[in-house]
């Protein structure tokens, strides 16, 4: 996809260098505040890159000194309040809305590209849960982070509550739901949110290490079904079924030129030259799951 061709939002800024797609919030007035057309536009990006073998790996931050400050609070104590769409009529209102949020975390979970945040300021309420499905997290000095939602009188959103006691335990999960309280970047590191802190001058250089690592020396479609296996076997309730994954996987990718370049490569002590891609070579058995329907 050539520059000119580069989709834009209202919301984000979408920039692609070195076969890395950097995505940033870009709201700074409102400290990267998440309103609905935020979310669209998250989906949106994620569909460009997932049809853009170009892009190998994804990094999230946010314009300004925050990462996002959470919800857009600008309707005041509506904000929450989805009746509104429809009459008065809760029922309906219950029936119809879907957390615009979790359709965010929904469909970072289903991308075949890895994701990092790099987190360079406040990530608080769906600022911080919307990171949760990215696979690493990287921390600003100067970060802090909250999962506010029992002091604004609602529940965690963002699939967050299944997502955050896989990532950080179910103990640290339920403290810092329960009390609400907004905690810096070293609490963040000791409890496993975060895989590193670094000086805020650092962190797109860090971020960028990783992405840059993972495009020059890994193949794309190995990346992409690793990702889903890492994430889809979370919830599965025997080995078996990482097994039975593992073994049509090596199958696979065993008979592919990734798997012999890879093989070649090392021998001859030479940076790869990958050239399967996601978009035309993932195998017969892909996707092996079947969506779960909301409802």
């Amino acid at each position: 996809m050539s520059p000119a061709a580069l989709p834009t939002f209202e919301t984000l800024l979408y920039e692609i260098e070195d076969r890395v797609l950097t995505i940033t919030l870009n709201r700074p007035d409102r400290l990267n505040a998440f309103n609905p057309q935020m979310g669209r536009d998250l989906i949106e990006a994620l569909d460009h890159a997932d049809a853009d073998d170009e892009v190998r790996a994804i990094i999230f931050t946010g314009a300004g000194r925050a990462y996002c400050a959470g919800a857009d609070l600008g309707a005041g104590g509506d904000t929450f309040d989805h009746t509104a769409a429809t009459g008065d009529d809760p029922a309906e209102a219950e029936r119809i809305h879907r957390d615009v949020g979790g359709l965010v975390s929904l469909r970072i979970y289903d991308c075949s590209k890895p994701t990092i945040a790099a987190i360079n300021g406040a990530a608080v309420g769906v600022g911080v849960t919307s990171t949760l499905p990215m696979d690493i997290r990287i921390a600003g000095e100067h970060a802090r982070f909250g999962f506010v939602f029992a002091r604004r009188g609602i529940v965690p959103e963002a699939c967050s509550s299944w997502f955050l006691p896989r990532v950080v335990g179910i103990s640290r999960a339920a403290e810092w739901c329960y009390t609400g309280e907004v905690f810096d970047a070293a609490e963040a590191l000791d409890g496993g949110l975060v895989r590193s802190v670094v000086p805020a001058d650092d962190l797109m250089a860090t971020a960028r290490g990783i992405a840059e690592n993972i495009a020059r020396n890994t193949s794309a479609v190995s990346v992409a079904l690793t990702r889903h296996m890492l994430w889809r076997l979370l919830g599965a309730d025997h080995p078996m079924e990482a097994h039975k994954l593992d073994s049509r996987g090596v199958q696979y990718m065993g008979g592919t030129a990734d798997a012999r370049e890879g093989v070649e490569s090392f021998l001859e002590k030479r940076e790869p030259n990958y050239q399967l891609s996601p978009s035309r070579d993932m195998p017969d058995y892909f996707p092996w799951w079947v969506e779960p329907e909301f409802g």
